[in-house]
């Protein structure tokens, strides 16, 4: 999405005190604009610089530090009909390298493993029933179709409830409430932890 929103918009790729570098959009990419473009910022009072690339759409423009610089290049290519898209000056959520879904999901996931553990008084959890339910569907699938080694149906789920064992089992909880209420009762989770 990324990639298709700065093939769109001409946009700032990288910007210091001296230099800036745009990347102009792709249907303005033709000779003729990438030329209008180069000579309306060579006419601005404190560029002293100004290096197009019409293969790859950068533009590389050199000046004296001025604090509205990045502004003034932006009205100059307003002037010309080039909408200047500042992803620089966009600021991020953030979010630990997850996605806001995924760490919703996460969390969704990791409530519903702590109270199938404080249903059955921390005895079963998710990381138990996930295996064993992919474990069940391979023994299920062998005694109804047969090896089927051709297929790979019964092996594959054999080796997904195994896999997903070990990963499982081998990862940290994601934060929770510290303390969440469970009905006044307490219940010992995969982690051993006492939850009152």
């Amino acid at each position: 999405m990324t990639t298709l929103l700065h093939d769109r918009h001409t946009h700032i790729v990288s910007s210091t005190p001296s230099r800036t570098r745009i990347r102009v959009s792709a249907k303005r990419r033709t000779p003729e604009q990438m030329g209008e473009i180069t000579r309306a910022l060579q006419a601005m009072p404190d560029v002293y610089s100004v290096r197009p690339n019409l293969q790859t759409g950068s533009i590389i423009i050199h000046y004296d530090q001025t604090p509205t610089v990045v502004e003034d290049l932006a009205a100059t290519l307003h002037d010309v009909g080039v909408i200047l898209f500042n992803t620089i000056d966009i600021e991020l959520p953030a979010t630990g390298g997850k996605s806001g879904v995924a760490d919703d999901l996460v969390k969704a996931v990791a409530d519903l493993n702590r109270r199938v553990g404080a249903s059955t008084e921390g005895s079963i959890d998710l990381r138990f029933l996930i295996p064993l339910g992919l474990g069940g569907l391979a023994i299920y699938q062998l005694l109804r179709k047969g090896w089927q080694f051709e297929t790979a149906p019964w092996y594959v789920l054999a080796y997904y409830a195994f896999d997903s064992f070990i990963k499982l089992h081998y990862t940290t909880e994601p934060e929770g409430p510290s303390s969440p209420e469970l009905n006044g009762q307490g219940a010992t989770i995969a982690t051993g932890e006492r939850l009152s």
